[in-house]
Parts: C-alpha cells; sequence; structure tokens
C-alpha cells in the first residue's frame, strides 16, 4: 500500500510538470509523452527489472524538464536556432540536473536526465561521457528522443519519413547509440515506432486544427 502511494505521488508529480511545461510549449509536453511511451517499450523489450522500468519511465517523462528554464524567445522559436540559441537549449540537460537533485528520491532520476544526450561515442553533452559510462536509462532515452525529434512536424520544418528516420538510427548505431538498444528498436520497430507516430500525427493535427 505505501509503495503504491509513493508511485502515485510520482505520478501526481510528473502530471503536474507535464502540465507546466505544456503551459510554456505543448510541444516539449506532448514530445516527453511520446518518448516516455517508447523508453518504456525498450525497457519491457530489453527485460528491466519492475524498479529500473518505473526509474526509466520517470526520467523520460521527465527529461526535457531542464526547458523550463530557457527563454521562451528560444524555446518558442519558430525557426532553425542561431548557435548561441543552440547553445542555449543544450543547458537543459543541466537544468533538469540542477532541478531534480534537490529531491533526495530523484537522485537517480536526476543523473538520468543529465546525460540523455551524451554519444555512445563520447560526442555528446554535458559531459561527454561515453559507452556504458552513460547510464543505461539515458541510453534508452536518447534513442526515444531522436526518434520522436525527428518524426515530428514543428512550424517550420515536416516531420521526417519513417524509412528514413529508421536509416539515421541505424547509421549512427556506435557513435550515438548504443548497438544493443539499437538492435532491440529495428527489430521491433512496428511495436516501438509505429504506435506513438500514429499519436505524434494526431496531436499534429489538433495543433493545426486550433
Amino acid at each position: 500500500m505505501k509503495e503504491n502511494m509513493c508511485l502515485q505521488s510520482y505520478h501526481d508529480l510528473i502530471a503536474g510538470i507535464v502540465a507546466a511545461m505544456e503551459a510554456r510549449d505543448l510541444y516539449t509536453a506532448d514530445h516527453s509523452q511520446r518518448v516516455a511511451a517508447m523508453s518504456e517499450t525498450v525497457g519491457r523489450l530489453l527485460h528491466l527489472k519492475p524498479e529500473q522500468q518505473t526509474t526509466l519511465h520517470i526520467s523520460a517523462h521527465l527529461h526535457d524538464i531542464g526547458k523550463l528554464g530557457i527563454d521562451d524567445a528560444v524555446l518558442r522559436k519558430t525557426g532553425p536556432l542561431n548557435d548561441k540559441e543552440w547553445a542555449d537549449i543544450c543547458r537543459h540537460p543541466v537544468i533538469g540536473w540542477e532541478i531534480l537533485r534537490k529531491v533526495d528520491s530523484f537522485a537517480e532520476i536526476a543523473v538520468i536526465v543529465r546525460h540523455h544526450h551524451e554519444r555512445w561515442d563520447g560526442g555528446g553533452y554535458p559531459d561527454g561521457i561515453a559507452g556504458e559510462r552513460i547510464p543505461l536509462a539515458a541510453r534508452i532515452i536518447a534513442v526515444a528522443d531522436s526518434i520522436d525529434a525527428m518524426l515530428s512536424r514543428r512550424s517550420y520544418r515536416t516531420g521526417m519519413p519513417i524509412s528514413k528516420c529508421l536509416g539515421e538510427i541505424e547509421r549512427n548505431t556506435g557513435t550515438m547509440y548504443d548497438p544493443e538498444i539499437v538492435r532491440v528498436v529495428l527489430s521491433h520497430w512496428g511495436e516501438i515506432v509505429v504506435p506513438v507516430e500514429k499519436l505524434n500525427t494526431h496531436t499534429a493535427g489538433e495543433r493545426t486544427a486550433q
């Protein structure tokens, strides 16, 4: 009972944070929900333990929480970012870590959020760590995050075709992404990506209609 109450509290907190992100930027909130859905499926296929799945699920929902600390002019810009704006956006993993690490029970989640833009080859940010030094949950979120970013439609560009997105993920295995996670994603593409892409198309249509 106590564990269920704690889990419910986590979900209530997540719902509140997602609502705050949605108030700033609808895309960020929708994106985080889709990334969480894909990450959860990958975690199940990797046979993560229940407690690991819970941590992964919460971390994926909160991976972009640091964008709450990014200026609206950058976050809501309806066009490509310049170098200064891009550098500002790249601060969001550290901002997210700073927010979450203040909560003792979120210490592990804070670290995952900090490292979700690291690369398998060490060329990512903010710390340039590589391989298995990157938390497993962060490596899973990195793939799901990239897939949704490529497939999503924005005001200044159309979403990438699914076949091209699949090719980009495959091409970057062993450089940007953990090869084992990519293997699972490519083997179960229809189960992981297609349902979420249908949601992406639906919500994009709703935003266009508003």
